[in-house]
This record gives structure tokens, C-alpha cells and sequence, in this order.
């Protein structure tokens, strides 16, 4: 099951959310860090993401899960749900668009992913590997949802990392406005319809690197 079609239910089963939440995007938070990773000869290699999501999202995800310790879930035991939602952000591209000197990067699917769960909330860890390594002047990377059904936020407290960058290579993060109060002025047909599809862009998290 995708995140989208798990929260679907969440909002369905009607938990806390009063109605005039429950019409109006974003539906599940998410706090993010980023860590951009470079390979000796300089060139990047991937993306290795940690996503916490929200309290009630979580709640409901290990809903029903068997653990050894009540309200406490190892990663081992987190395992199946961890591979149902990197299975599922395939279809939306895994929310990371890359660009390279201003040309379009895909990545390959996700490695070394897994869940953890601390202080009520999950938190998914996985890196997306670049289909070809690349050594440009500048990369772009943003982080965002579309259609604004995921409210991405990058952590207040190192929320991006190089790791191995060349000497002298420079990074900045540029973070949204907070979209949620025009959100809110848009019912969630107005978003069915396709008319806001790409209403999430206003909203990304823009990653610059840029080398010597």
C-alpha cells in the first residue's frame, strides 16, 4: 500500500482530523535532511535521505504491527512497511528532482532503506544512487510533492550535508513559504480536478551546489 493510499484510509477511518483539515492539503508532514554524497573523484553519487513524518501519519502506519515491546518497533520489524513505501514513491519519483548544470538527472531505485521508530514518530532512511555519476559546476536538488498531498520541510538544524564534496564547493538551501495557508482556500476537488497539479512546486526545498 502507498503512503497516499495509507493516510486515504487514516482520513477515512476520520482520527482526530476535524473536517475542515480533512478537505484541505497538505495531508502528511514531513521533516527532512539530505545528505548529497560524492565519490572520491569528485563526482556525486546520490542522495541519502532521512524522512520523519508526522505524529498521526505514524500512529497510523504501525497500526496493528506485531512488536516485542508494546509501543517500541526495531527496524527488523519496521522491515515490510520500510519496502512497501520505497516501492511506492517509485511512481512519484521518489520527490527528489536533480538537475546537473541545468540537464535533468534520473535516479535509480532505493538502497539501504529502512524505518525507525523514536519518540512516536517514523522516520524513513534510504539513498537514491544517480543513474550516471556526475562532476557538473552546478547541481540543483529539490524536494517536494506535486500536488501538495506531502508538506516537505527541511530540519531547522543540519538539514543539509556534503559528504565527500571537492574542496571549495559551496551549498545553499533555499526553503519555501509556508504553503498551508493557500492551501487551505482550495477544496480538495479543486486538486482532484488536476487544476493544481503541480501547486507543490511553489513549495519545494531547492538544494544549490555549486564547484569550482
Amino acid at each position: 500500500m502507498g503512503m497516499r493510499a495509507l493516510f486515504g484510509l487514516l482520513l477515512a477511518a476520520g482520527l482526530t482530523l476535524a473536517a475542515s483539515v480533512a478537505h484541505a492539503h497538505p495531508h502528511v508532514w514531513i521533516t527532512a535532511t539530505s545528505e548529497l554524497v560524492y565519490a572520491p573523484d569528485g563526482s556525486i553519487t546520490g542522495v541519502r535521505h532521512a524522512w520523519t513524518f508526522d505524529d498521526m501519519f505514524s500512529a497510523y502506519a504501525v497500526q496493528g504491527l506485531e512488536s516485542k515491546t508494546k509501543g517500541a518497533y526495531t527496524p527488523e520489524e519496521l522491515g515490510p512497511l520500510a519496502q512497501t513505501n520505497v516501492e511506492s514513491l517509485k511512481e512519484y519519483a521518489y520527490f527528489t528532482f536533480a538537475r546537473a548544470d541545468g540537464k535533468k538527472e534520473r535516479f535509480n531505485e532505493p538502497v539501504d532503506y529502512f524505518l525507525d521508530y523514536k519518540d512516536t514518530v517514523l522516520t524513513l532512511h534510504f539513498t537514491l544512487p544517480l543513474k550516471n555519476p556526475v562532476k557538473p559546476k552546478q547541481l540543483v536538488l529539490e524536494v517536494f510533492d506535486r500536488s501538495y498531498f506531502i508538506d516537505f520541510q527541511m530540519a531547522k538544524d543540519n538539514p543539509v550535508k556534503l559528504v565527500g564534496a571537492p574542496v571549495g564547493c559551496q551549498m545553499k538551501l533555499d526553503r519555501p513559504s509556508d504553503g498551508s495557508a493557500t492551501a487551505q482556500k482550495l477544496n480538495e476537488q479543486t486538486f482532484l480536478n488536476g487544476e493544481n497539479s503541480n501547486f507543490g512546486m511553489m513549495f519545494a526545498n531547492k538544494i544549490t551546489v555549486d564547484c569550482p
